[in-house]
């Protein structure tokens, strides 16, 4: 056996040895994290054992006795370290618990660990969902305890291996372990779209802190075996006062990579001990689900690869200004998800026709041209904007619908469920305001759109989705908290909560099944979406102007630019103008070359920087309809000024001229691609310092990136932004 790799940790806040095994249970349920090469793993089954060589020796009643004679020969070592041995290192040592305080500690975390494990969630999906895997998966009750018999027989190095370097030390000690059988499922790709999955017992020894992967192949006869060859093991020591996490595999010079589920050595050694003693530290729980925790992993794997191939030559024609690799692969993503939970849908309910969907607020369509390409029907939403046809309601990035997405659908029909991706902060009215400022906003308004779907009696359901994202957390509402019986009464109470929108009050409670009713919260429906049928269970009287909500204003179709680039070209110059008067103590600016000019390459001539002054000192010195004008866009006077780079710097509330001598010298520091960039524009824009300024520009011309006059000039460089078709 051999180290292959270890990091220091550094623990100021006594995080140590909780920490690490929060770091374990990362690489063990989620190591895709990390190896980006997986794209999840399935927790199969897990059991307290007792450690090998610990247990009372004698046959297990209902154990084959052909399968001891089946386990893989092991890896013989005569320089192999036994238990208690020096570490490759040369150090010694030791394991945390030794002594009888840091014992209680190893104690206290084997507790929370197993905690931990009885509590925590499979992330693929529960054990037995259909189409998550290659066959059945083993017993881990028999391979477990056919294994530990092995160990004691003939194969001494693997149970010294599995015991530690502390295991002198615990004789008195309890020898349980947590075992955990898992399935690693790598990603597809083109290469390799059929990779198969691999499954692994995983020993952890909280007490000892090291946890074993144990790889297992399957033979002809289909029993299955542990590969000693590829067996690693992750420890956590303390030496003084210093921790260190090494990650030591039992066999390296049969170590077979097939750079996928088993990466090199080196990457074992040299990237995943400093992952793990990252995350040992990290401070708390990010609030948000691991992904794709209600689809099976393996099949959206699947899924997912074969939409991206199939629609990866959208990517060349893409028609639009944005970014054409995010958006494509987003929104497959997207539609790989739902392929696979309407899939599953169906097999739960045991019914073969498809899902209908209604996508509200679909942007650029491909989402839906995609679904539809799978034959999933879309529905085109008519007037009333009410959908009772429809099983599906869909709001991707949905906008000002976000929060009616889950109103929608309660109102179209009791079967009808919704799919929101929250992106823009919305509410019913507007803009969303936060409430809490101990939550992100992100998190606020994940938590007030799963508010609404509950108050419109769904019990809601949170995801996080494997899309190019920041706002990838996804709800769901598959189901009703009420039964059909009480849709009469649900939909009076889902009427009182939407007209009580003015009226403050406390958060409202799901629509229960015993009772059918929900509290009223501050919340509304705007102009053109639904409401009852008229003199219906909780009919809403229409406004002035019919619209359901007071005050609600739909966001106009072309929406003005607020970001100064929209203003006139006379008053942003005269702005610029104005500042830098101010900057260089008064001095009267006026367009036209200056006469003194620029100065000669080598010249020592003196170039006025101007002074720096902050944004209020500036705006004070602005007259108040420049201002009030300003004060119309986002940003305003410090948005038109960073607007102007050519000729201000604007940094921590202040501003100065921008000295292009300084960002020559920071130019010949960039990489070579970022030079070439600059390059095409070079000379494509007028210098404002050589017209504007008293003492011309700080460059020569043949070293300002701008041109000195007219006669400089060169064409700008065709634009590569492809323009979206009319």
């Amino acid at each position: 056996m051999a180290e292959v790799g270890r990091a220091a940790v550094r623990d100021p806040g006594t995080l140590l040895p909780g920490g690490f095994w929060a770091a374990v249970a990362v690489w063990l349920e989620r190591p895709q994290v990390a190896n980006k090469r997986l794209c999840g793993v399935r927790l199969e089954a897990r059991r307290r054992a007792a450690r090998p060589g610990t247990e009372p020796r004698g046959p297990r009643p209902s154990a084959d006795p052909g399968r001891e004679e089946s386990a893989a020969a092991g890896c013989r070592s005569e320089e192999g370290p036994g238990p208690g041995q020096r570490s490759p290192e040369g150090g010694s040592s030791s394991r945390p618990g030794v002594g009888p305080g840091e014992s209680r500690g190893w104690h206290q975390a084997a507790e929370t660990e197993r905690e931990a494990a009885a509590a925590a969630p499979l992330l693929a999906g529960a054990p037995g969902q259909p189409g998550e895997g290659d066959g059945p998966a083993p017993d881990l009750d028999a391979l477990w305890d056919d294994f530990s018999r092995s160990l004691v027989g003939d194969h001494r190095e693997m149970l010294a291996f599995l015991a530690g370097p502390g295991a002198g030390l615990r004789a008195e000690a309890p020898h349980e372990l947590d075992v955990v059988l898992r399935t690693v499922i790598p990603k597809g790709s083109r290469h390799c779209p059929r990779a198969a999955p691999r499954r692994e017992m995983v020993a952890q020894d909280v007490l000892g802190g090291a946890v074993t992967f144990l790889p297992l192949e399957e033979d002809e006869q289909g029993s299955w075996k542990v590969q000693m060859s590829n067996v690693y093991q992750i420890q956590l020591s303390r030496s003084a006062d210093d921790w260190f996490i090494s990650v030591l595999i039992f066999c390296p010079e049969r170590w077979q990579s097939d750079g996928i589920v088993y990466p090199k050595p080196a990457w074992l050694g040299q990237e995943l001990p400093v992952r793990l003693a990252r995350w040992s530290v990290a401070s708390g729980s990010s609030g948000f689900k691991s992904s794709l925790s209600l689809l099976p992993i393996l099949k959206y794997s699947r899924t997912y690869q074969e939409l991206k191939d199939k629609y990866q030559h959208m990517v060349q024609v893409w028609p639009e200004v944005t970014d054409p690799e995010k958006f494509v692969y987003e929104d497959v993503a997207i539609a790989a998800y739902l392929l696979v939970l309407w899939e599953e849908e169906r097999a739960a309910q045991g019914v073969i026709a498809k899902q209908s969907f209604v996508d509200l607020g679909c942007g650029n369509g491909l989402l839906v041209h995609i679904l539809s390409d799978a034959g999933e029907a879309a529905i085109t939403p008519s007037d009333e904007t009410l959908f009772p046809d429809a099983d599906w309601l869909i709001g991707n990035h949905s906008d000002e619908l976000t929060p009616w997405v889950p109103v929608i659908a309660a109102r179209s029909s009791y079967r009808c469920r919704f799919f929101v991706l929250p992106c823009c902060f919305f509410d019913f009215a507007g803009r969303y305001r936060r409430r809490q400022s101990g939550k992100t906003q992100y998190r606020e308004y994940l938590d007030f759109v799963r508010e609404v779907g509950s108050a419109c009696g769904f019990h809601v359901e949170e995801d996080c989705l494997r899309i190019p994202s920041t706002k990838r957390v996804c709800l769901l509402g598959r189901s009703r908290t009420y039964p059909p019986t009480a849709e009469a009464l649900a939909d009076q109470q889902r009427a009182q909560y939407i007209s009580s929108s003015r009226a403050p009050g406390p958060a409202p409670a799901p629509l229960g099944a015993e009772t059918g009713s929900v509290h009223c919260c501050h919340r509304g429906l705007p102009d053109g979406l639904p409401g009852d049928p008229p003199n219906g269970p909780g009919a809403l009287e229409p406004g002035a102007e019919g619209c359901w909500l007071p005050g609600f204003r739909p966001r106009d179709r072309a929406e003005r630019v607020r970001n100064c680039t929209a203003l006139p070209r006379e008053f942003v110059d005269q702005v610029v103008l104005q500042v830098a008067s101010l900057l260089l103590g008064g001095a009267p600016l006026s367009p036209g070359s200056p006469p003194s000019g620029s100065p000669p390459s080598g010249s020592t001539r003196t170039w006025n920087p101007g002074a720096s002054l902050s944004l209020a000192e500036v705006a004070g010195e602005l007259d108040r309809e420049t201002l009030r004008r300003l004060k119309r866009e986002c940003g305003g006077l410090q948005t038109l000024l960073r607007n102007s780079h050519q000729v201000f710097a604007v940094l921590n509330g202040r501003v100065r001229f921008r000295d292009w001598r300084e960002e020559k010298l920071q130019e010949e520091k960039q990489p070579e691609a970022k030079r070439r960039l600059l390059s095409t524009a070079f000379k494509t824009r007028l210098c404002w310092f050589f017209s504007h300024h008293p003492d011309g520009c700080a460059l020569p011309a043949d070293r300002c990136p701008f041109a000195h006059g007219p006669a400089e000039l060169r064409p700008p460089p065709a634009s590569k932004r492809r323009k979206r078709p009319l």
